[in-house]
């Protein structure tokens, strides 16, 4: 690592050790950007000289290059680009790639406005990073914000400007697929992720026009992770009271951390399609939250107004753009359409010129008409490109993000001797470590779990392998999801590599079973009914555990799982994800214990699929299920318990920790006081260790049904075998704040109970009151 981030993340290491890891931004600069005067008399002037055709053809955006579904290449993109009809493209990187496009917009054009270069960069660009979901289970923001600033460097070195992310949606049904992509079910959580993920990407000072930065775009605005039954691109209905208190903070955040771009989101939202919904695009995001970026809507999704039932294209154009999207992805709708529609009095040369300006505004903002550009060149694409130190994070912050969900006798961490059976359809799989939307990640770069346990291990013990099962049964959707990558489907009967797999088994001291789903089961248009693990693992784990060896569960997944069976028979469950380019190394690292496991879940896993919705911050009845036991009218199942298999914020780690009872300053506390909160934490066990200590807050009387915990606050500390540290957390009135059912931001007075503990659910108590 070299000087400067080996002084930064000491430093954010210290600091983390005293303060909550998330705070909302109070530097300015961190705020979205002001008038500009240089830029406002730039763009007026640029705007001046422009035809209507000018200006629509900067709304437009056109796809050159591969996208998930493969290929996907706009028509006449050259032609479009030298007529002016194209403001920004995206799936094309490399520097050289990215030079013959832009030499297009500035040789051919008569304004020689430079493009807009985009791509999907989720969790890294060349360097590979857990994906979202296992970031946060890090619960550690400085990570959370290295992740981001190293793919900006690497993004900006291979020609792009422009990366579709953070996605910020709240998720609370495991069925989506997307729940990968995001950070959980937690908004005060997802608020600090959001934050951190587009201050690395956008840097520390919000200035884009340094040539290592890019422009976040923040999705998908808005409630996409709510829809209806898990199933991608359903629908949302919502009250607005549940969307300011629940939905809607992480993308308030990161709107105050700068962003500069937001995309719409798929779904309806109560009736109205985001991408048509002027509500959500501008009354709320634009007046209520001052955002001074541009929308662009999501691939296609103007065109898929018609499928929605708001008419045809042409209209759905009018819809879109008076709805207050500046950017028109793939559909060409604006294209085709705006310049007819302004002819009949359907927009206003006044909405075009917004959106058009907003456009430019975003270029100047990148330093692209001062140098379109931006110092890309092959020698900086190639020592930049996975730098020494970029590899180095990457299997650190992998190593940070796994979980340990049991360990049984201490069966972890593994002894560096004698012989372990490596079982299981993923355990040999590089494609899959990348997890989905792995961007310019090269999947035979990736490490494999079977590479890392023989990298960290050494000749010292013995490998046997055998896949065991193919992830599904089903052929057809074995090679669909598998497109391109390592893993071969094996077509023998299912119960012979089940007794190949048990034949291996019997000869090792301990089982490392590798399950769970491949990347391409997860990620966008993958919901799933059933959330087990897929085809015939369980069959083969349950042969497994048969042998009587110790068995060790490698979770390799991208959302909460059902493990009610593997919970009750496994010895160890680790669950590490999609862990990133080195993440065999790092989850070898984790059994065998060369690093203590700290990684804390952000979502709710359900015991059994009819728990779903299952979260942590529910509301109480009028008749709790934890009420009289012997009472049956309750709010209960007659078949499980309401309680989940593994609550949030949950994770275990090779040593313990105690925590005492909550100190808190003062009973009662006025509105412009401050409540201080101590808890003391001691390492009661034989290893160094982190906690990430959690606190939630409960208000017991309001105007409106309140959760039974919400977090307001987490601080990650290492704590030395024995070591006992006192933690300070502050709440402000501003903590005890909810809208309620006018939509007015209050706190009010009564009765509170404040929680700290190292998950949601065992937490210890204490009660004041707000004056």
């Amino acid at each position: 690592m070299n000087r400067f981030y080996r002084v930064v993340f000491l430093l954010a290491g210290a600091l983390q050790l005293a303060a909550p890891l998330c705070a909302q931004p109070s530097d300015p600069r961190a705020l979205t950007h002001r008038e500009d005067p240089k830029m406002q008399a730039f763009v007026d002037e640029l705007m001046g000289r422009m035809t209507l055709e000018e200006k629509i053809g900067q709304l437009n955006l056109l796809a050159v290059g591969f996208d998930v579904t493969g290929p996907v290449v706009s028509k006449d993109v050259d032609a479009n680009i030298r007529r002016g009809n194209v403001g920004g493209v995206f799936n094309t990187y490399t520097p050289a790639a990215a030079r013959q496009l832009q030499e297009q917009a500035l040789k051919a054009t008569r304004l020689k406005i430079p493009l807009l270069l985009g791509f999907d960069v989720v969790h890294g660009h060349r360097t590979m990073f857990p994906m979202p979901l296992g970031l946060a289970a890090t619960w550690d923001m400085q990570a959370v914000e290295q992740s981001a600033r190293i793919a900006a460097e690497e993004a900006s070195a291979d020609g792009l400007h422009w990366v579709f992310s953070p996605m910020v949606d709240i998720a609370r049904d495991p069925r989506w697929g997307r729940v990968v992509e995001g950070a959980g079910e937690d908004p005060y959580l997802g608020s600090c992720v959001a934050a951190a993920m587009v201050r690395g990407y956008q840097g520390p000072d919000n200035d884009l026009a340094q040539p290592n930065t890019v422009m976040a775009c923040v999705k998908h605005f808005a409630l996409y992770g709510a829809a209806e039954a898990g199933r991608d691109y359903n629908t949302v209905d919502m009250s607005r009271q549940r969307m300011y208190n629940e939905y809607l903070p992480p993308y308030k955040a990161a709107i105050e951390a700068g962003a500069g771009s937001v995309m719409s989101s798929f779904n309806d939202i109560n009736g109205i399609p985001a991408t048509a919904n002027r509500w959500l695009l501008t009354d709320l995001l634009r007046r209520q939250w001052s955002f001074r970026g541009f929308v662009a809507t999501d691939y296609n999704a103007v065109n898929e107004l018609t499928a929605h039932g708001l008419g045809d294209e042409q209209r759905a154009a009018t819809l879109a753009l008076r709805a207050g999207v500046d950017m028109d992805m793939v559909g060409e709708a604006f294209l085709k359409y705006l310049a007819d529609n302004l002819k009949k009095g359907l927009v206003s040369p006044a909405e075009i010129d917004q959106a058009c300006r907003r456009m430019l505004e975003a270029k100047y903002r990148l330093g692209l008409f001062r140098d379109p550009y931006r110092g890309i060149s092959d020698k900086r694409a190639h020592q930049t490109m996975g730098r020494p130190e970029f590899v180095a994070a990457s299997r650190d912050i992998a190593r940070r993000s796994l979980v340990l969900l049991k360990n049984e006798r201490q069966t972890l961490p593994l002894r560096k001797a004698g012989t372990i059976a490596l079982i299981g359809p993923l355990a040999r799989s590089q494609r899959d470590m990348l997890g989905s939307w792995k961007a310019a990640g090269d999947w035979q770069q990736a490490v494999s779990l079977e590479q890392g346990l023989r990298n960290v291990a050494g000749s010292a013990v013995k490998l046997m392998y055998a896949q065991g099962a193919n992830l599904t049964a089903d052929r057809r959707l074995f090679d669909q999801l598998n497109a391109g990558g390592e893993l071969t489907f094996d077509v023998r009967p299912a119960e012979e590599l089940i007794r190949e797999a048990v034949q291996v088994a019997s000869q090792a001291d301990v089982i490392v079973a590798a399950v769970g789903e491949s990347a391409g089961m997860t990620g966008e248009a993958t919901s799933r009914a059933d959330i087990g693990l897929p085809g015939r693992q369980l069959a083969l784990l349950k042969a497994l555990k048969a042998t009587g060896k110790p068995l060790v569960l490698v979770l390799m997944n991208g959302r909460p799982l059902t493990l009610t069976w593997e919970d009750e028979n496994a010895d160890a469950i680790l669950e590490t994800w999609f862990a990133g380019s080195q993440g065999g190394n790092a989850i070898a690292d984790v059994l065998f214990g060369a690093y203590n496991p700290a990684g804390k879940i952000t979502m709710t896993f359900p015991r059994v699929l009819g728990q779903v919705p299952i979260y942590y911050s529910h509301k109480n009845t009028g008749r709790p299920a934890l009420g009289d036991q012997n009472d049956k009218y309750k709010s209960s199942y007659l078949d499980v318990p309401n309680a989940p298999l593994y609550p949030f914020g949950f994770g275990l780690s090779y040593t313990t920790f105690t925590y005492g009872k909550p100190t808190l300053s003062k009973a009662t506390i006025g509105p412009a006081e401050t409540l201080t909160v101590t808890v003391t934490v001691q390492n009661t066990g034989n290893a160094d260790g982190e906690e990430v200590a959690q606190l939630y807050l409960r208000d017991l009387v309001g105007s409106i049904s309140r959760p039974v915990k919400e977090l307001k606050g987490f601080q990650k500390v290492l704590l030395k075998r024995g070591e006992r540290k006192t933690l300070t957390f502050r709440l402000s009135v501003d903590d005890l704040k909810f809208y309620n059912d006018d939509l007015q931001f209050v706190a009010e007075p009564g009765a509170f109970q404040v929680f700290v503990g190292g998950n949601s659910r065992d937490v210890q108590a204490a009660d004041f009151t707000l004056e």
